[in-house]
């Protein structure tokens, strides 16, 4: 029996749901297939800035009627953007999921975009550009992206330029949004409490535009180097990435049980050698970020500037070490970590939908319980060896830190 049940829509969308019949709720979204990496440089920010938009008012409905609306319904009503990805998504009582649907198709398909809408809320992403600005980990890692991938959009932050929002007109929105947020780039998720007939009958009385042609995402190209940025901050930041996977490869069990045990809890190797014993640091972690062609395993943390030195030292050192250092206790210990997250991930209406999305990246998308069985089965001398590999590669290093701190570490990562 199939966990999820999904329909293509003659000249439409595909259609995916996650019965929860014992749910109160249905969690609705709609996934583009676009993001801040299909924009170029005079169109950096605009899907992010649509994402802000769309929340503006319909051709049925202005701002205040639309967030009035939105109220009404209670539950809550959100939106993403990332480099790849754009989603609007809604949480609400099982019997309000129509007009839910309704209000939603409405905001992507028939958006109002008025231009005294936009030059306000244009203000209001410069304040968002700000708020980053003024949060060190955020504000490296978007250097980080930027010297990784120099020159390429998907270097660019998320957030856009100031000079490119500046430059755009709520004309230029509505040609991207024409062009982009469209079938076949567009899929709708739905869990919770809801038949999937009804979901695919309402949705088959839209008349879908299409989108137009969009070429291939440009090659992403890794740069490895060290990128030291002078910034007076309390705390020193710092970056470092190897490579990593891509969305939909084979080795991600392997690869989430590795960075698991380097830096994605409190028992990881990382935060056991850098703050457990030594005090180094706060925060320190690693994590994964996987796109469709290419990935980055990435550690990060934060430390006294006085400390950069040596706490650079403990972070290499326990690099190096890694996989040889793996044991089978600790493999043990992931395992169950990621058993925990994923089975009690199967409670969540919302957290089924979110999921559902990533049907826009793979042809089988398989369900929680299936994810439990390949992790249950990755072996330790896998993990040693997909690690030893990838850990091996020279990294990509972003350290911000006042100048006297960058002086003491001149030639520590050479």
């Amino acid at each position: 029996m199939n966990w999820i049940d999904e329909t293509q829509i003659e000249n439409g969308p595909l259609v995916v749901s996650h019965a929860m019949p014992d749910a109160q709720s249905v969690a609705l979204g709609i996934f583009l297939d676009v993001g801040s990496r299909d924009e170029d440089e005079e169109q950096a920010g605009i899907a992010h800035a649509l994402e802000h938009m769309l929340f503006k008012g319909t051709q049925t409905l202005d701002v205040h009627a639309l967030s009035e609306r939105l109220d009404q319904l209670g539950g809550h009503a959100n939106a993403f953007t990332s480099r790849e990805r754009t989603c609007f998504h809604m949480h609400l009582l099982h019997e309000d999921w129509q007009e839910a649907l309704s209000i939603l198709t409405e905001m992507v398909l028939k958006p109002r975009l008025p231009e005294d809408e936009w030059l306000r809320e244009r203000e209001v992403i410069f304040s968002e550009m700000s708020m980053v600005d003024d949060t060190p980990d955020e504000w490296l890692f978007d250097q980080h992206m930027q010297a990784l991938f120099l020159g390429q959009s998907l270097g660019r932050p998320t957030l856009g330029t100031k000079d490119a929002l500046k430059a755009m007109s709520h004309h230029d929105l509505r040609r991207y949004l024409e062009e982009n947020y469209r079938p076949p780039r567009l899929l709708v998720a739905a869990s919770g409490h809801l038949d999937h007939q009804a979901l695919v009958d309402t949705l088959a009385e839209i008349s879908w535009p299409h989108a137009g042609d969009r070429g291939a995402r440009d090659t992403a190209m890794m740069k490895p180097e060290v990128h030291l940025l002078r910034r007076n901050f309390e705390q020193a930041q710092l970056v470092a990435s190897f490579p990593g996977i891509n969305s939909t490869s084979g080795e991600r069990p392997v690869a989430w049980l590795a960075n698991q045990m380097l830096g994605g809890s409190m028992s990881s190797h990382l935060f056991r050698e850098v703050r457990e014993k030594r005090g180094l640091a706060y925060s320190i972690g690693s994590h994964l970020l996987s796109l469709s062609d290419t990935g980055m395993w990435s550690v990060s943390g934060g430390t006294d500037p006085s400390l950069l030195p040596e706490c650079l030292h403990v972070i290499r050192e326990t690099i190096d070490g890694f996989a040889s250092n793996i044991c089978e206790a600790s493999l043990d210990r992931a395992k169950r970590q990621m058993e925990v997250q994923f089975r009690m991930g199967m409670d969540s209406v919302e957290g089924h939908m979110l999921y559902l999305g990533a049907r826009l990246d793979e042809e089988v998308l398989l369900s929680h319980t299936q994810w439990v069985e390949k992790i249950r089965a990755v072996q330790l001398d896998e993990i040693r060896a997909w690690a030893g590999e990838k850990l091996a590669v020279k990294p990509m290093w972003s350290i911000c830190a006042p100048e006297s701190a960058l002086q003491s570490i001149k030639g520590l990562l050479v």
